[in-house]
């Protein structure tokens, strides 16, 4: 059978082929697809879990248990599963555990663009690198013969061009079988105390040995040798476009990229005239060929930072002396049609949008154009008159940094916003500070910042904006939705009850789409010498669909003051120099945030006739 599968379904469909039992994950670009697709399937068990680490953790649990789990995530979110992650290379797995990491060179969708390919060397577990939809379906099967046979986790590096491109995948439709192994007791093995911990990395080094070996023979990693000329190392998307560029050179392509085949190595660079090293991001491969003798061409001409494509690798073979053939010229080059620009932004009737708005107006710089502070002492000099510090998160509430709202004053990683607000207001400006951060983000990792608050009595206070929902990577559920990963009701975890929990006492809830509410509660909290805890909640408009009746704007009233375009909603433009209201995006009464900013109380109801019109 032949299905066009993108890297993250193909993914999905050979741990459902491999038997999985489990799978787990926590939504982030470029990885969500691969537990949604999953999640079709019948028979596993899947979950949206808190976040990447317990995402690992239950994962780890099954692979003890003896059966076979799939956990996938972000690159960021290793970062959060890496406490687990290092330990699990000493345990060992007992069913296979594959762990998909799915980069993102480029930053599309994330705070950096880390190569992960280091995680595996650091943690010694064996990494595959699929280089297409059918390779992410193969590898992720027999990455959990590898993990089974040589017990230990494997780590199966994506990246956004192979999780999200389609090519073509032949399998064979088969009856799966899923099982699982008893529970063995062995908590030398389990338990890692020092003393049982010194003698499991003696056996993690003899592992790795035995996987060097391995990936001498390792079927995918595959010695090509056609022009003698040069010899291209390569892995992943990255040997694609160098495919492209380099159609009769000879390849070292790896499927398995660490622990890397050093006599492999050797025999290719018998057959060659030079060396050169495709890849994306760090020079990973490119270090492991120095530290064998070997100098190739690298990172001096190819980029280090960004994706790959064909024409930026080509245009680095030409400064390198590898192509001598001239860019195609503007006459020969195949005509393109540029898409017009679209700034982001929070979409339309957006629930973060007037928290934002109030939250400008009440920050440090009160025009578009922020003054460029390149000193502390101005800073400090500043510092008496300035109103707010916006101490934000991870979301698509982060675009709130953006003009015109530009309500965002730092962002680092999910939940930190907490944290470096208790940190600013520890460092002792006079600014009052406030942490903002989406209602997912609070479950993943937020909880703890709020406890650290109250523990060390802080007086920050953090608002969360809830949207019911995990809004940026698709809609996924999370503990406050109370809607599993196969879409099934669940018990929902009270964000309130949390809150007054853990210790904040000043918990309050109001309504994301009045202005006036959110601004009293917002200059209250701030006053108070203790936590509190701002809930601002209103539906996610592209997950509910409602709309409201119309709103319009009376022409004879509207002053062209721009009050309602500082919302930054793409709903409300100009036009011949008065406000205008587009009614295939606006949300109508459901919203309405532009009419309680309009000072002429120029934007109204509009009547079925004029709607019609």
């Amino acid at each position: 059978m032949k299905k066009l599968l993108s890297g993250n379904e193909a993914i999905a469909l050979g741990a459902f082929h491999a038997g999985v039992m489990v799978g787990t994950a926590y939504p982030g670009t470029p990885s969500t697809e691969i537990l949604e697709t999953l999640a079709t399937f019948e028979g596993p068990y899947v979950e949206w879990s808190t976040n990447e680490k317990v995402a690992l953790e239950v994962g780890m649990g099954t692979a003890y248990g003896g059966a076979r789990a799939l956990v996938s995530m972000k690159h960021v979110g290793l970062n959060v599963a890496a406490d687990p992650f290092f330990t699990l290379s000493y345990t060992g797995v007992g069913g296979g555990l594959v762990l998909i990491s799915a980069d993102d060179p480029g930053n599309h969708s994330s705070q950096n663009e880390q190569d992960n390919r280091h995680y595996a060397r650091a943690a010694k577990v064996p990494m595959l690198e699929p280089s297409d939809s059918q390779e992410a379906y193969e590898l992720t099967q027999l990455a959990f013969s590898i993990s089974e046979q040589f017990d230990t986790p494997v780590l199966v590096r994506s990246t956004t061009r192979i999780s999200h491109s389609r090519s073509v995948v032949e399998f064979e439709e088969r009856e799966v079988v899923h099982r699982a192994l008893p529970f063995v007791r062995n908590p030398q093995k389990r338990v890692m105390i020092p003393a049982h911990a010194t003698p499991r990395h003696i056996a993690v080094e003899k592992r790795m040995q035995e996987l060097e070996s391995y990936s001498e023979e390792f079927p995918y990693n595959q010695m090509r040798i056609n022009n003698t000329s040069l010899g291209i190392v390569s892995s992943g998307v990255a040997f694609q476009y160098a495919m492209e560029v380099f159609p009769h050179a000879s390849y070292l392509k790896l499927g398995m990229s660490y622990p890397f085949p050093e006599r492999l190595l050797r025999s290719f660079q018998s057959h060659v005239e030079k060396i050169a090293v495709v890849e994306e991001l760090d020079p990973f491969l490119e270090d492991i060929l120095r530290r064998f003798g070997v100098a190739p061409i690298g990172k001096q001409f190819f980029p280090g930072t960004g994706e790959l494509n064909p024409d930026i690798v080509a245009d680095s073979a030409r400064q390198a002396g590898l192509l001598s053939d001239p860019p195609l010229s503007h006459a020969t080059r195949p005509a393109s049609f540029p898409l017009p620009g679209r700034p982001p932004g929070l979409c339309a009737g957006c629930p973060h949008t007037g928290a934002f708005y109030v939250l400008r107006d009440l920050g440090f710089y009160h025009s578009f154009d922020r003054p460029a502070i390149t000193t502390r002492d101005k800073v400090l000099a500043g510092a008496k008159k300035s109103g707010l510090i916006i101490s934000g998160d991870i979301g698509c509430y982060t675009l709130s940094v953006l003009p015109p709202l530009i309500a965002m004053d730092t962002q680092t990683c999910m939940g930190a916003s907490i944290g470096v607000a208790i940190g600013l207001e520890r460092a002792g400006i006079a600014n009052k500070v406030v942490a903002v951060i989406g209602d997912s983000t609070f479950y993943h990792s937020g909880i703890t910042g709020l406890i650290d608050a109250v523990y060390n009595q802080a007086s920050t206070t953090v608002i969360i904006l809830d949207n019911n929902s995990t809004a940026m990577t698709g809609y996924q559920g999370h503990p406050g939705t109370g809607i599993s990963a196969k879409g099934h009701p669940m018990k929902v975890v009270d964000m309130e009850k949390l809150a007054r929990g853990v210790g904040v006492e000043d918990v309050q809830v109001v309504n994301a789409f009045d202005i006036g509410t959110i601004k009293f509660a917002i200059r209250q909290c701030i006053e108070r010498n203790e936590p509190s805890v701002i809930i601002v909640r209103g539906l996610c408009p592209s997950r509910s669909k409602q709309r409201g009746d119309q709103l319009g704007v009376d022409s004879n009233k509207c002053d062209g003051c721009g009050a309602c375009l500082r919302l930054g909603c793409p709903a409300a433009l100009r036009r011949d120099e008065k406000a205008w209201i587009d009614t295939s995006q606006c949300l109508g009464t459901v919203c309405a945030l532009c009419q309680q900013v309009c000072p002429q109380t120029a934007i109204v109801l509009q009547t079925p006739a004029e709607v019609k019109a």
